[in-house]
């Protein structure tokens, strides 16, 4: 990622190709010898460790780029995989932590992402004798790794940092171990579903070239994973299966990257995804009123983030009028239940809970340019 200078980017988010899942075979063979031999032989321990191999160099990126303090969300499931007659699990959040703590990455606590998809078949196996049935994977995790020790530093009272507050109720909600309420997307690419920060997106993911940005602001600065198929179980419907690119596409709803936007960055703030994809996080930056710059290997994918963007400023005003009026319903609840507000937001016309969101001030898409580069976008405030 040379485009990018050492130390410039504030956060990563991003969902790699999950090493094991069949649906990326192809793309990590086309990269690597080592895969394309271990998956011809069968030997699935070789052909993950190899993968992950690919995912490595990426990581080693992001240890370059990314700011000291600045956090590193990476989206990955697990794999469960028959080659020949030896069925097993992969464990690709495993692997991926392993390399972030290489690179010099403190761990932190992790997001269990439960979005289920499956049918009404909750195993793979035997059926209903034991002991040779498994349980079905259901979840995927949202790993966070911190780039050094401690955090990033502000000065007190920085009004970008306080304008860009979250509200204490979806603190509560986003900082949760487990979240139950993002459900995934089907695996097509169609926009229509793609609608609403809260609802199912619609995406997709690879890897370094091709690079796309967008500003936010106008100051010049500056997506994957699949559900794991069943062994015993018939594959799920796919739109768009058998279509070439098409069926590469992924579980990625935008919901997640804006939120892990949300929660660990600021207005302005310059936004990673090294597998960009259809653009999932790119969008979410959009709406957050972040800068970002993403690459992707593949300009066939990369060219339908052209139509999502066109939506981005109808779809940044939605995103605020559902958080300004989920907050009036909170606080209409709370108020029902005997809860007194001490504090009054500075820029609305409602109470919060602590002192630390009055100055919360949201943001949304006034207009949007094409580049060379890319996008560059201007935000007001509402």
């Amino acid at each position: 990622m040379s485009a990018v200078a050492d130390d410039a980017v504030d956060l990563v988010v991003t969902s790699p190709p999950y090493p094991m899942i069949e649906m990326w075979d192809e793309q990590f063979a086309g990269q690597s010898d080592a895969v394309a031999t271990a998956l011809a032989e069968g030997d699935g321990e070789r052909a993950f460790e190899a993968m992950h191999g690919l995912l490595d160099g990426v990581w080693r990126e992001v240890a370059r780029v990314l700011t000291p303090g600045g956090i590193a969300a990476v989206v990955v499931g697990d794999a469960t995989r028959s080659l020949g007659d030896h069925f097993r699990v992969y464990p690709n959040h495993a692997r991926v932590t392993e390399a972030f703590g290489s690179l010099g990455f403190d761990p932190l606590p992790d997001v269990l992402w439960r979005k289920p998809t499956n049918g009404a078949a909750k195993f793979m196996g035997s059926g209903m004798v034991p002991p040779n049935a498994y349980v079905t994977l259901e979840h995927e995790y949202v790993l966070l790794f911190r780039n050094g020790p401690s955090g990033r530093s502000f000065e007190p009272g920085a009004p970008r940092r306080y304008e860009s507050a979250y509200f204490w109720e979806e603190r509560n909600r986003w900082f949760s171990d487990v979240w139950t309420d993002v459900r995934g997307a089907r695996q097509a690419r169609d926009d229509a579903r793609d609608v609403g920060v809260v609802g199912p997106g619609v995406e997709r993911e690879t890897e370094d070239e091709a690079a796309r940005a967008s500003d936010s602001d106008g100051d010049g600065n500056g997506d994957g994973g699949a559900a794991a198929p069943d062994p015993d179980v018939p594959e799920p419907r796919r739109a768009g299966a058998g279509t070439g690119e098409r069926d590469r596409t992924a579980a990625y709803p935008v919901e997640i990257p804006y939120r892990l936007i949300s929660m660990y960055s600021l207005y302005g703030d310059t936004v990673l995804d090294p597998f960009v994809g259809t653009g999932t996080t790119a969008v979410a930056a959009m709406l957050a009123g972040r800068d970002s710059v993403g690459y992707e290997l593949d300009p066939d994918v990369l060219a339908e983030l052209d139509a999502r963007v066109d939506g981005v400023r109808d779809r940044s005003r939605r995103v605020v009028e559902d958080r300004l009026a989920a907050h009036r319903a909170f606080v209409a609840s709370q108020r029902a239940d005997g809860t007194t507000f001490e504090y009054a937001a500075d820029h609305y016309d409602f109470p919060v809970r602590t002192r630390q969101e009055r100055a919360i001030r949201f943001r949304v898409v006034e207009d949007v340019t094409r580049t060379d580069e890319g996008y560059r976008l201007r935000h007001e405030p509402v």
